[in-house]
């Protein structure tokens, strides 16, 4: 039996790429974990389903509840329920590019979603301790006016997205210091992994490349080749998250690598992987390309290291590897799936 045994923790957005590592690390740790999931005419749990509730393994001891952070009634009344000890919002339309052609929806999700997790703890608080965790973006920086970029360092939010988590960033703030809330933001850097979604650029190359490499794939289009980012990995990164929420006090932190890439150097990683050329592969297409472009993020994580003892693990090119060793061996079951298909 751990420490933490006992300890309920609800995730928004569980089952999303950070929500399926919270939920792992939480439940190793003797957590008993709550999630929202949104129903859907499909399953959409693929990222948890290996975590789902074994009578052989007292560790899996997962929940999970259909809802949405567009409806407040029923999201309060499903955490004064669960009553955890700490919230985790992870939920939100993340596609930056995705969120300038569907505004409304990324605002309502992103920065009044937010805003109903924080009224349903407050009246959880009224009556309980709880912990809030709001997952905030390097995004909000957006056009930087300092590099590196650290807590002190001003927003200035280039898409709906950005703005949205700025909105809840200044939410977050207020309801710690209005209400006494222990209300922590995380500004986590890009951080990735092989459960990243397909249409996120580092996993787009990667899966393109072993597809190509496995002759499922003739070409990839990409957008902006030059823009830069500190890329991590997303299992460290979820750590940070839990690591704020067991500190004395509450405070925000930049989650970060502390180094910068450009996509071309994500691409070249990829593909020298594989061992292709990349600059036959690769291609231009201006639908990629947002109407406002951020350029440059590295984010200074001095901070979480010296408050949260808290340092990154994974290098860049030990990620991309990570990622590109998972999707080839993915490619690879495409083509003997096909080659099965075939001969059928």
């Amino acid at each position: 039996m751990t420490k933490y045994e006992g300890r309920r923790a609800f995730i928004t957005g569980i089952t999303g790429q950070d929500g399926s590592y919270l939920a792992e690390l939480l439940l190793e740790k003797g957590y008993e974990v709550h999630g929202l999931v949104r129903r859907a005419s499909s399953f959409n749990t693929v990222r948890i389903d290996h975590l789902y509730p074994d009578p052989h393994d007292p560790h899996r001891n997962l929940h999970l509840h259909y809802g949405d952070l567009t409806d407040g009634s029923s999201l309060t009344n499903l955490i004064l329920t669960i009553e955890p000890d700490e919230i985790y919002n992870l939920a939100a339309q993340s596609h930056v590019r995705v969120s300038f052609d569907q505004p409304l929806y990324s605002v309502d999700v992103g920065a009044l979603g937010t805003l109903r997790v924080l009224e349903a703890a407050r009246q959880l608080h009224r009556q309980r301790s709880v912990r809030v965790y709001q997952a905030s973006s390097s995004e909000m920086y957006g056009k930087v006016v300092e590099v590196p970029q650290s807590e002190t360092t001003p927003f200035h939010p280039r898409s709906p997205y950005a703005c949205a988590k700025v909105f809840s960033y200044y939410q977050m703030l207020n309801y710690r210091e209005a209400y006494g809330m222990f209300a922590c933001n995380g500004i986590l850097f890009n951080h990735e992994s092989p459960r990243r979604g397909e249409t996120f650029v580092t996993r787009k190359i990667t899966r393109a490349a072993t597809r190509i490499r496995e002759g499922l794939q003739s070409k990839l289009f990409l957008g902006n080749l030059d823009a830069r980012r500190d890329w991590g990995f997303a299992k460290d990164y979820v750590e940070a998250m839990w690591l704020m929420l067991q500190a004395d006090e509450p405070d925000d932190y930049v989650v970060a690598t502390g180094e910068t890439h450009s996509v071309q150097e994500f691409l070249e990683v990829a593909f020298q992987r594989v061992g292709l050329p990349w600059k036959q592969y690769v291609e231009m297409d201006q639908r990629y390309l947002r109407p406002s472009e951020v350029d440059l993020l590295l984010g200074d994580a001095t901070k979480a290291r010296e408050k949260l003892g808290w340092t990154p693990r994974t290098s860049f090119h030990e990620l991309t590897n990570l990622m590109v060793d998972s999707d080839w061996e993915l490619a690879r079951h495409e083509r003997r799936l096909a080659g099965h298909q075939k001969v059928a």
